[in-house]
């Protein structure tokens, strides 16, 4: 089992500089004529001012396609104010499918005839200003068929947040393929003729999820799905307790509603390190524990490397509030991760955006509002 260990920890530290080497240095973007970047907004959205400034900052062109459920005064006073660069859509109430699916949906059947690069973002994202740009290289390179980034929590604070913090950025730094890519739609590009190959309205229709939607239609479609590692995209985090943990929880419920075998795959790798740690601390003795440590330790610097690399130096010192907790307590941070893991599969109802739903097969099969 000693030697278990320690090939395990090594494989670990090994994932995260295989993800640190791999970063791109040129960080090339392309500025296509035809760009819209398509955003989904609840209805008491504050117009998300510093939001707005990083895009209108972005080095590649694009027009803004708000797509809200009917009645945003901040999006209708935004395309008031540049009606030339925003557009907004109303979508109204969703009976049978997630609203930000709904939404997504109304944005499509809204686009334009020149619009030919489709680049969907989420409201509580920094985005850097090579956003755009990066995700669309790529595409009008080439050499993937959509493309994209990956979330960066930021936590406010330190504590519970720095905890889930540490979760994500296990995930974020996993070393990703092309062949083993789900997208993000916080940072997510595609064409135009990709959807309509995919018939993406169709695609994400009765879905609650929009990244999982079109995630597992590109890899039935066998399209080629790339991650841009430079991209880890700022989130700050913030909340109590219970409101972490229940985001926590409702991240690895999309996926086990939508792919149980995705599921399951990454709580047997959570599984094997959690119960390493168990073995280390109960029974392994203190050179097992420091080789957990000293892996822990070893990932932490490499991942604050990345940190550097990709993010403002401000929201770097925020995620050394997640690095510490894989610094002081790694095996908090695995039992966590597996103990979300665990609850997601516990129930198929999922509390997001003010609505409660029940999903059964990453379908919605009923909604009702939150209480």
């Amino acid at each position: 089992m000693f030697w278990v260990w320690i090939g395990l920890q090594a494989l670990t530290v090994l994932g995260v500089v295989n993800y640190w080497r791999n970063l791109p240095t040129d960080r090339r973007q392309e500025a296509p004529e035809g760009a819209v970047v398509i955003l989904s907004v609840r209805d008491d959205w504050d117009g998300g001012p510093e939001l707005i400034a990083q895009l209108k900052a972005q080095e590649a062109p694009f027009r803004l396609l708000i797509a809200t459920s009917g009645q945003c005064p901040a999006a209708d006073a935004l395309a008031a104010l540049e009606g030339d660069w925003v557009q907004v859509v109303a979508a109204g109430i969703a009976s049978d499918e997630g609203q930000k699916v709904h939404k997504l949906r109304a944005a499509l059947r809204a686009l334009r005839p020149g619009d030919t690069w489709l680049v969907f973002i989420d409201a509580d994202i920094v985005p850097p200003t090579r956003l755009v740009g990066r995700l669309l290289f790529p595409l009008v390179r080439g050499k993937a068929d959509i493309a994209t980034g990956y979330r960066m929590l930021l936590p406010a604070r330190g504590g519970i947040a720095g905890l889930v913090g540490a979760v994500e950025m296990q995930l974020a730094t996993l070393p990703r393929s092309a062949n083993a890519t789900m997208p993000w739609g916080g940072a997510m590009a595609l064409s135009r003729a990709v959807a309509e190959r995919l018939d993406l309205d169709a695609a994400m229709a009765g879905r609650l999820s929009d990244d999982m939607a079109i995630g597992l239609a590109g890899w039935r479609a066998k399209l080629r799905l790339r991650p841009v590692r430079d991209l880890l995209v700022a989130s700050p985090l913030d909340g109590d307790m219970a409101s972490l943990w229940t985001f926590g929880v409702r991240q690895y419920r999309h996926i086990v509603t939508n792919s149980p075998g995705m599921w399951m795959v990454a709580m047997l790798g959570v599984a094997i390190q959690s119960g390493g740690w168990l073995w280390a601390i109960g029974w392994g003795g203190w050179s097992a524990v420091a080789i957990g440590y000293g892996a822990a330790w070893s990932r932490a610097l490499v991942r604050h490397r990345i940190a550097r690399s990709v993010l403002e130096p401000a929201q770097v010192r925020c995620i050394i509030r997640s690095l510490r907790w894989d610094m002081v307590a790694p095996f908090v941070v695995s039992w966590a991760h597996l103990a979300g893991q665990v609850q997601a599969a516990t129930s198929n109802r999922i509390r997001w955006g003010g609505w409660d739903y029940r999903v059964g097969r990453g379908k919605v099969v009923d909604m009702v509002r939150s209480a």
